[in-house]
């Protein structure tokens, strides 16, 4: 299994062109021997520089605990996992790095990381219990943990307060349901801005809160069956192909160039739903400051308010040459004290239990809580299984024509249906 595996990353790696100019660690000599050159350090990979700030003071605090130095080295997310991937087939993986739940079985079935159940269970700081249950769980195969949790997140409305006033409208609250976006959009809607922005591959962000606050859903709990054909599922996303249909959303050729941030903070778009992650950089934005507010994602006509949740966990590389390191640091970052300081350093909701509450107000200005308040209501996880990028990919292209207009909502999601559930049945 781990040569099949090994073979599939090599194949990935190999059909990317320009891999040197992705930032990873090469598979050379050269790279072994800077870590063996440095036994009191240990990287720490991240795809996110919003995030750096606070992890940084985190890791600065542990350095001062325990005399062990971190770099942290960031790659953006496009070239995240070809890094990672690159370190597999060569052998020089990151000492720890933030793992995906879309990406975990792939290196956990390869050997790839540290199996860290016996460090827990001789841990005072470390209680699997500690965290959310489906986070935790994510990052466990065969019964083995291989990440500690890092974070979760979950989605909220931001809008534009300037674009509401402008048009009279009163701001989106708690009694908001998807009708009253769609209506309000319509109103926003102008030459200078569209009411709503969503993009295609937004899909934690956008059309797969409303697929499962609809009733449909995106993969049963199984993972054997698509629920891409269900009409409670393709009418979710008729609903957001509607938008751009009528005008309210900018459409794919604008969408798949810039990025629903971009959009909002040049006041181009007057609403989107935004995952908890983006926070930082939103409240970071001098235009943001001025004219945003954030608001709990709507609700149906019955009632039901869904956010999709997910979280990343730190993980070790199973041939890490500071195994001992390694752990100590994802130790003192999946701890209450590391994970509170991760809220109150503005890095992100926390997985730890009743951590994230100073999260809420860590940006002057902004009332962040309606992303804690949502978890009051129905979470839902992120739809995945073994191998969740290969369908997941796959539906985003079909979708573009739907989106375009070429084919109708209804026969893009059967098609997709068709092609996830051959992908399944090879799972």
């Amino acid at each position: 299994m781990r040569r099949r595996v090994l073979a599939t990353l090599l194949v990935l790696v190999m059909s990317i062109a320009a891999l040197a100019g992705c930032g990873g660690k090469s598979g050379d000599n050269s790279a072994n021997n800077e870590k063996q050159e440095k036994p009191d350090g240990i990287v720490l990979a991240i795809w996110d520089k919003v995030q750096e700030p606070g992890i940084r003071k985190i890791c600065d605090d542990f350095t001062a605990e325990t005399g062990i130095e971190v770099d942290i080295q960031i790659t953006p997310w496009d070239q995240y996992w070809t890094m990672l991937e690159a370190g597999a087939t060569g052998d020089s993986l990151p000492d720890v790095f933030w793992m995906h739940v879309r990406e975990i079985e792939k290196y956990a079935r390869a050997d790839m990381l540290l199996d860290l159940t016996e460090n827990i269970d001789a841990s005072d700081k470390i209680s699997m219990d500690n965290y959310f249950t489906d986070v935790a769980q994510a990052y466990n195969y065969n019964g083995k943990q291989y990440a500690i949790p890092k974070d979760i997140d979950s989605i909220a409305l931001w809008y534009n307060k300037t674009h509401f006033d402008e048009a009279g409208l009163a701001y989106p609250d708690d009694s908001w349901t998807w009708e009253d976006l769609k209506e309000a959009a319509a109103t926003l809607s102008n030459d200078e801005h569209k009411g709503f922005g969503s993009r295609i591959k937004n899909y934690q962000e956008g059309w797969y809160n409303l697929i499962y606050g609809n009733g449909g859903y995106v993969i049963n709990e199984v993972k054997d069956k698509s629920g891409y054909d269900d009409p409670k599922t393709i009418e979710a996303i008729d609903f957001f192909v509607d938008l751009v249909k009528d005008g309210s959303s900018p459409d794919n050729t604008v969408t798949a160039e810039t990025d629903n941030i971009a959009l909002f903070e040049s006041g181009a778009i007057s609403m989107s739903l935004m995952g908890s992650w983006t926070a930082g950089e939103l409240t970071g934005n001098d235009y943001v400051k001025e004219h945003a507010g954030v608001a709990i994602i709507p609700k149906t006509e019955d009632g039901t308010r869904v956010s999709i949740y997910n979280g990343l966990g730190y993980a070790a590389a199973a041939n890490t040459t500071s195994p001992d390191e390694a752990w100590s640091l994802i130790e003192y970052l999946g701890s209450e004290t590391g994970q509170k300081k991760q809220a109150e350093y503005g890095v992100t909701l926390s997985a730890y239990k009743g951590a994230s509450d100073q999260w809420a107000d860590h940006a002057e200005g902004f009332d962040l809580s309606p992303y804690i308040d949502v978890m009051d209501e129905t979470l839902v996880f992120y739809p995945h299984s073994t191998n969740t990028t290969a369908w997941e990919d796959m539906s985003l292209e079909s979708l573009v024509k739907a989106w375009n207009g070429e084919v109708s909502t209804e026969e893009a999601c059967k098609e997709i249906a068709d092609k996830m559930n051959a992908l399944l049945a090879e799972e």
